[in-house]
């Protein structure tokens, strides 16, 4: 390296180290690459909101010039003085790693690819199962490569990946690495048409999946199997293998989905009933194979190859062992994304610890975080990937600081408070985000976390000796007995905390700027306590004051707005008439539907909604603010009638005067009937209307497009009354 090239260099990264702050690094130049990360992961952000295949060549141009400028500065770097102007280095390097990861986002999403196959016609389509199917509810789902396109009888290479869905009973036999041959008939991923549902179509684009197909039964030709990556093959076949091992040896079905779940990431067989209990506990994570668990194997083999720490090489040699270990454990496990995750960043830690005396655990955290996101940018959007490095971050940062709160002079008291500042400070970090995506607090998150930790570390000990050895008579039904009795046990206590008074809050719907509000707060209200500076605690209490000033406001403008929620369920009715914080649901779904708990109680939540009463269309009602008989509705100062066929060839003495039209579940051409009988502002029909007569009052009324709303197949509408 040239002389100039390396102390340009070193200056450089003396710039990151002196940006560093004390309540992360002991001394300068402890976290480089934490800051350098910072521009990556900025350079992400802002490609995910740009994201068109235009901007590849003027990001490419952009960032070989920064790096060329670079490279020459530092071939002249004493000709120059540069020595004087550290900070061009590194504004140089921030510039380059920003374009980096943008140019990263940009070249990786599939749709900005020339080849990808929704680009080219085609008749069929040749794919290639490139994940474990999922069978449920007698529909088989899989994500597919696209490998060709068959259009008249020509072959061509096309890319992408495709969500495919059949009902086929010949289906479960599919497995990963089989290749297919489909009819090209796809459809886009439809966005939510309910307020505040959960967006499916964002998910599987965060996942470079934008187009879905329905396969019918004999719709596909089996043209190869087994063609897959041999080590992923192996995995998921070792996966199923051990999944029937489980439930050869045990009984309770919740105990046997829970270890296939905790154990090694098998999640088809989870109940909602148990998801339920674990989301509500706050010990969800426990669920997912990741970080807790690959962390409980490493303190595991740490302990039993202790001993290699007398010999010359013996730490290099348990490092290579435990490594091995470890993603041998992420093979069992499918290869789990979160287990690769954590996988990843423990072998970091391993071998940064085992060639340094002395290594700052952050930036470690950063350099997986690097490798990672330089292989799938899109895992910055997954929010395991987010919750899992932000615990992480927590438990390293604040937990000490969490730790010093309080001194026990008792052993076991101080180890209970140890364990404790690891579970307040993990749910601390994660908290705001965590609210963000899942709505609820879980209000005894330390005690359930506290009670998880001794069923969960036996559940893993045990689970893991019982599938590695070979099926021993007394041994293996022993060690099973044990695991299945542990999760019992664990599976009941949750549930018992799960019915506790007040075990949860829920309804928490927070805005970008509020948890980003709330991560302020609390950054700023840790370093005071760490730094006992007074900006930061005047900072902490003028963001939480903000905070509070939007959640008043929030609720104040829900608390005093009226309003009519034409919600589109497809084939089935629903309708919101919510006052204040209010509201009557006309719906011929019960509250117990999967279609009501994703659909509309998703968007009572969002509105703050205290008071709910459920009825059917056909029920009648009289409050204070809305009254329905039969099928009229006066709704504060809103007149709504509901019409269907049981009102056919009916003719009324004088038109009834109203403001909507809910026409539901006809087939024919009602109009003119509305027409004779009706007086009306708006028409709305709802999705359980035939297309025939949606297309002839589109007909009837294309000079008149506000006069109708149409909820099939659109978004719901929803009408202010006040």
């Amino acid at each position: 390296m040239h002389y100039g090239y390396a102390k340009f260099a070193i200056a450089t990264l003396s710039l990151a180290m002196t940006i560093e702050s004390p309540m992360l690094a002991n001394h300068k130049g402890e976290i480089p690459v934490v800051i350098l990360l910072l521009p990556f992961l900025m350079g992400i952000g802002l490609g995910f909101n740009l994201l068109s295949g235009a901007n590849t060549i003027w990001l490419i141009a952009s960032f070989f010039f920064l790096t060329l400028v670079f490279v020459l500065l530092n071939f002249n770097y004493n000709k120059f003085k540069l020595y004087k102007f550290r900070w061009i280095g590194g504004l140089l390097i921030t510039l380059m790693l920003f374009l980096f990861g943008w140019l990263n986002v940009v070249s990786y999403k599939e749709l900005n690819n020339g080849n990808h196959f929704s680009k080219i016609p085609a008749q069929y389509l040749v794919v290639k199962i490139s994940n474990e199917p999922n069978i449920k509810n007698g529909l088989t789902r899989f994500t597919a490569d696209i490998i060709e396109n068959v259009n008249t009888g020509k072959k061509s290479s096309v890319s992408g990946t495709l969500l495919v869905t059949t009902k086929d009973s010949s289906a479960k036999d599919l497995y990963y690495g089989d290749e297919l041959l489909i009819p090209a008939k796809y459809n886009t991923i439809e966005p939510p048409l309910v307020p505040a549902a959960f967006n499916y179509k964002q998910y599987l684009a965060n996942q470079n999946i934008f187009y879905q197909a329905y396969l019918l039964p004999k719709q596909y030709v089996i043209v190869n199997t087994n063609v897959g990556n041999p080590i992923i093959a192996y995995s998921l076949r070792l996966r199923q293998r051990l999944v029937e091992k489980l439930k050869h040896n045990m009984r309770d079905t919740d105990a046997i989905a829970v270890a296939s779940t905790l154990i090694l990431g098998y999640k088809a067989d989870l109940s909602s009933d148990v998801l339920q209990a674990y989301s509500k506990t706050g010990t969800i994570h426990v669920l997912s194979v990741s970080g807790a668990h690959v962390a409980i194997i490493y303190i595991l083999l740490t302990l039993i190859f202790g001993f290699l720490d007398r010999y010359k090489h013996g730490k290099l040699l348990k490092a290579i062992i435990i490594i091995a270990i470890i993603w041998y454990y992420s093979l069992l496990s499918g290869f789990s994304p979160a287990v690769c995750r954590a996988a990843v960043m423990i072998s970091m830690v391993i071998i940064g610890k085992t060639y340094s005396r002395y290594i700052n655990t952050l930036n470690i955290l950063a350099i997986s975080a690097f490798l990672l996101l330089l292989y799938d940018p899109f895992f910055i959007t997954d929010a395991g990937f987010q919750l899992s490095y932000l615990a992480v971050c927590g438990l390293i940062v604040f937990q000490p600081i969490v730790y010093k709160w309080f001194k026990f002079k008792n052993k076991w008291a101080d180890k209970l408070w140890a364990l404790s500042s690891v579970s307040l400070a993990a749910q601390v970090i994660t908290f705001p985000l965590s609210a963000f995506y899942f709505h609820q607090f879980p209000v005894y998150f330390l005690i359930s976390n506290l009670f998880i930790i001794i069923p969960s570390t036996v559940i893993m000990y045990s689970g893991i000796l019982f599938l590695l050895l070979p099926q021993i008579p007394i041994i293996s039904k022993s060690l099973a007995y044990i695991l299945e009795r542990s999760i019992i046990i664990m599976n009941k206590t949750l549930t018992i905390i799960e019915h506790t008074p007040y075990a949860s809050i829920s309804k928490i719907w927070l805005t970008t700027s509020e948890y980003l509000l709330l991560y302020a707060m609390i950054i700023s209200l840790f370093y005071f306590l760490y730094d006992k500076k007074l900006w930061l605690l005047k900072a902490s209490l003028i963001c939480t004051l903000l905070f509070c000033l939007s959640i008043s406001i929030k609720r104040i403008r829900l608390s005093g707005s009226d309003n009519i929620a034409w919600l589109n369920l497809k084939k089935h009715k629903g309708v919101v008439f919510k006052n204040g914080n209010n509201a009557i649901v006309l719906s011929d779904l019960k509250s117990t539907d999967k279609n009501y708990q994703y659909s509309i109680q998703p968007y009572l939540d969002s509105c703050q909604v205290s008071n709910v009463k459920l009825l059917d269309l056909n029920q009648d009602i009289k409050t204070d603010w809305m009254m329905k008989k039969y099928n009229l509705i006066q709704f504060l100062n809103k007149k709504i009638f509901i019409y269907n066929r049981k009102l056919r060839n009916n003719l009324f003495s004088q038109k009834l005067k109203t403001d909507y039209i809910y026409l539901t579940g006809d087939k024919d051409l009602g109009l003119n009937e509305i027409n004779s009988n009706f007086n009306y502002q708006i028409l709305i029909l709802d999705g359980s209307n035939s297309d025939y007569l949606i297309s002839n009052v589109k007909q009837l009324n294309k000079n008149k497009r506000d006069s109708y709303i149409i909820l099939k197949s659109n978004k719901s509408f929803i009408s202010v009354s006040n």
